[in-house]
Parts: C-alpha cells; structure tokens; sequence
C-alpha cells in the first residue's frame, strides 16, 4: 500500500480524527506510514515490532491526547498503532498514557476491549493494574488467558515456553509431555530462553493485534468450528493392507534410485536398491529404506502409530480454525468447510487417471477428494506420522504414503490430479520445488488444485501475520505473493483456470500443459 506521508504527524492526526467513514481506512494508513512501518521478508530478525520514523517519538504523546472523545472505530485504531509503536521500542513512551488507556475500559464495547487488550498487553509491570480492569473488557478465556501470559515475566522454570499458540488455556499436558517440555526448556542457555520467551510474545501479540484490528474494523469475530474428528478405533489393527497399494505400484518409485517398488511379504521392495519400506496399517514409510529385517522395521512403525500422541486431532478441532483467521483473516468466517468442499470438488472431479492428496495431513480434505473421484483413483502424502495416523481412521480405503513434497516418489506424468489443500506454506522457503514436483508428476492435461495464503495488502495486518513464531519457523511466519504463485506454476508448466479467495486466502486451479 502506497500512503503519502509529507505532512506532520500532528496534521495526519487531525486529518484521521476527523475523517469521514469511508476515508478513515486511508486517513489511518496516511498517519501510521508517518510514524511506524514493517520490516521486510528477507530479514529474519524483522518481526521485533517494525521500524519507527523519527518523528513517531515526539507524536506519542498526541496520540494520547487524542483518545479522549473519540469513537470506538477512531480510539480502537489509535491503540493499535500505539500498541505497534510500543512493540517498535518506545514502550515507556506508550506506557506513560496507562491512566488514560484503563479509563477507556469503562463502558468499552468488545471492540474497543479487543484493541484496549492488545496494547495493555504490552505493560508487565503494571500487572495488577491491568488485570483490574480485564472483566470490563468483554474478553473471552482464551483472549484472558494471552493477556494473563503476556503480563507474566518468565520465571526461573521458564514455565509456559513454546506454548502460548492460539492460546496458552488450551495446552493442557500429560506427565509425558510435561517431561519432554522440561527437557528442551532446560537444556536452553539463558539468553536462548530469552530470545524463545519474546518470540512467544510476539506471537501473542500477533494473534491479539490481528484479532483487535479486525473487530475495530468490522465488528465482532464470527467462531468457525473445525472439522469433526474421526472414530477413535482403528478398524484396520495391525493388518498392513499392502493391497491398498497395488493399484498404485505403477506410478510410486523407490525415493533413493528412483526404480519401480513390488510388493513382498509385508512390505514393499525396490528390487534394484535391494530395500525395503516398511507398511503397516495402510500407511508406507518411503522415508525409511531397510534391506535387511523388513519386518524389525514394520514393527517399529506399528509401535510407533500405536504410541502417537492425539496431534492429528488436535490440530484439526484447535489449530486449524485458528491459523485459517491469522493466516487468511477468517475473522468474520469468510470461507467455511462448505465452501472449501465445494472448491475441491467442482475442481479436481473431471480429471482422468490417479489423483494425489499432497500433504493430507489429518484427512478431512482427502474424505472430500475421496468423494469426488473414488477412493480407489486416491493416494494420500504426508511428512507427519501423527498426521496419517488419523488419516488412516477417517479413510480406511485410502492408502497414504510418508515421503517428502519436495521429492515426490512418484514417476514423471503418472497423476490426473494433485490437490495441496492448506499445505504449501508449511514449506514457504520451498514452495517452488514443491509446485515444480507437482509439474513433473502431473499429466498432460492434468489439474492442480491448492488452497494457501497470500500476505495481506494491508501493512498492519501484514506485521501480524509474520509476528507468528511457529516451532518450524523460528524467523516468523512466511506466506506468499500472488504474483510468486503464478509464476512459480508457469515454471512448473502449468496454466492457471482460476485464482481468487477472500481476505488472504488463495484458492488457484491450474492446469499442466503438454
């Protein structure tokens, strides 16, 4: 977005207060490019809170000012951008309107709760008085519980590390995973410790400044529930059920030499490396070759399935709605399970030959797919056991496949159709080997069906979407242009049919040509 910003701040200040409704998204853009701007992708230390001009410092205290005798659409906008400015490091500056910023908790509208809960959020050391103030705030738990985390400073146990996302109320931990927590936490120096506890901050911040912005612009956040969860038995026990993947031997190869696999025994074989991928439950493990005991390798696999943790399904009731609001600004429940099923299946249905559900994940989208063209035309990909592990209880006729998306075991132009259904931002840095894998093994004609997330024109709402730290992004968040998308598909040789999507959603369907 590309905003003037010439004037003084204190002229853009008045120019924003006293701007029409239609002009106040402009006003507002004009005064914070005056004041505050994010970093930029390619620098991994970016996500601190932007860079403040020089004339931010001595605005501060006009912006304060400015508070009293506004509505919720203009006050609500002035503390997120005071909130920003904080993050950006002039938080003593900000903090010295504390008695200004709790007054406005009386009589405020969740709304103007959800901006005034942002920037308080910022103010550890007035706790107390902060958390006074948080019932008249129209919070829910979860909003409570990221407040409460982020007022807290870490103590000697570093407790709650790596644990804060969407909410810190929702991690409630076995005695396993409370070990395995005190084992990575106490192995960090003090000053990793450090660097982790503000990345969880800011990731809080992210969530809470996102959240705010679009209720002060749009009203109240809209719950869009996830996926239900499959049956909790596994109907297929200890079987194998190698035949699951007979009907694909054609198109899978050997990850290692590329060479066709055959089935033998309990697992499948590639007879020129002399290996062996070890099977159970109608999953294959192509990342793990073993040529002498396949079946000491079946084993470990099934002990592992056996002892997989419920992630599969915690992702999906909890995570999952979650990253769709702060990666595709699903706030308002702009895109629904109805609407993505509808999208995969007017998409991928008039396709011929095999189909690959690329990163399946839990499965809820590879059901839909299943649907469309047949659960015997369907081969499932994943990296995460925990993942497939679930997959295998919602589509027991479906057979999935552990290998990576950036090395397909797949021969050239042996699939009719890839869907990659809110998976290809789990490899930003490689999105383009992804989509280029995608290419070689689709068919001439073939159709490539995705849905991610593109970065959010919007400056503001881009910073929170980056200030997420992810375990596997430790440098933030990463998602796309739609520009990098389009190119990376007319590498890989294919013609985008349809590009579209709300907010920050890209829905694409592409089409591999000879």
């Amino acid at each position: 977005m590309s905003v003037d910003t010439t004037y003084a701040p204190a002229i853009l200040l008045q120019e924003f207060t006293g701007a029409a409704p239609g002009d106040l998204d402009a006003a507002y853009a004009r005064l914070v490019g005056a004041l505050w701007s994010p970093g930029t992708v390619q620098d991994q230390t970016l996500w601190d809170g932007g860079t403040l001009t020089e004339r931010a410092p001595s605005a501060v205290p006009e912006l304060i000012d400015a508070l009293g005798g506004l509505d919720d659409a203009r006050a609500g906008r002035l503390l997120i951008l005071l909130g920003l400015i904080a993050e950006a490091g002039q938080t003593e500056a900000v903090r010295a309107g504390l008695d200004r910023y709790l007054a406005l908790a009386d009589g405020a509208s969740p709304e103007l709760g959800q901006a005034l809960a942002y920037l308080l959020a910022h103010f550890p050391h007035d706790r107390d008085r902060v958390l006074g103030v948080t019932g008249r705030l129209g919070l829910d738990s979860g909003d409570r519980s990221r407040l409460d985390r982020c007022l807290t400073l870490m103590d000697e146990r570093r407790s709650g590390l790596g644990r804060v996302w969407p909410a810190p109320e929702i991690w409630r931990l076995t005695d396993e995973e409370r070990a395995f927590d005190q084992a990575w936490i106490g192995a960090l120096s003090q000053e990793q410790a450090e660097v982790n506890w503000r990345n969880d901050s800011r990731t809080v911040w992210g969530y809470m400044g996102l959240k705010a912005y679009w209720a002060i612009r749009h009203g109240a956040v809209v719950d869009v529930p996830g996926p239900q969860a499959p049956p909790e038995s596994d109907p297929t026990g200890d079987d194998p059920r190698l035949g699951l993947f007979a009907r694909h031997l054609s198109a899978l190869v050997c990850p290692a030499c590329r060479g066709p696999l055959d089935i033998s025994g309990a697992a499948v074989r590639c007879p020129a490396c002399a290996v062996a991928y070890p099977a159970s439950r109608g999953i294959l493990d192509l990342t793990r070759a073993v040529r002498d005991d396949a079946d000491e390798a079946t084993a470990d696999l099934l002990k592992s399935l056996a002892e997989m943790p419920s992630m599969g399904l915690y992702y999906e009731a909890l995570l999952r709605p979650e990253f769709l609001r702060v990666a595709g600004g699903n706030w308002g429940g702009a895109v629904t399970l109805a609407d993505e099923d509808a999208y995969i299946a007017r998409s991928v249905r008039p396709v011929d030959g095999p189909v690959l559900d690329l990163g399946a994940g839990a499965g809820r989208w590879t059901a839909v797919i299943a649907a469309a063209v047949g659960a015997d035309r369907l081969l499932a990909l994943d990296l995460g056991l925990p993942m497939l592990n679930v997959l295998r209880r919602r589509v027991p006729d479906v057979p999935a496949v552990r290998a990576s998306a950036l090395d397909l075991p797949l021969a050239d132009a042996s699939m009719g159709a890839v869907v990659c259904w809110n998976a290809l931002q789990a490899v930003p840095d490689d999105a383009a080997t992804a989509i280029a894998e995608v290419g070689r093994v689709l068919r001439p004609g073939g159709t490539f069906t995705l849905m991610t997330f593109v970065w959010d024109e919007d400056p503001v709402c881009r910073h929170f979407q980056a200030a997420h730290y992810f375990p596997s992004r430790p440098a933030g968040m990463l998602l796309f242009e739609r520009e990098e998308l389009d190119r990376w598909l007319a590498d890989a040789g294919m013609t985008v049919l349809d590009s579209g999507g709300p907010e920050s959603f890209a829905f694409i369907t592409a089409r591999r040509e000879s």
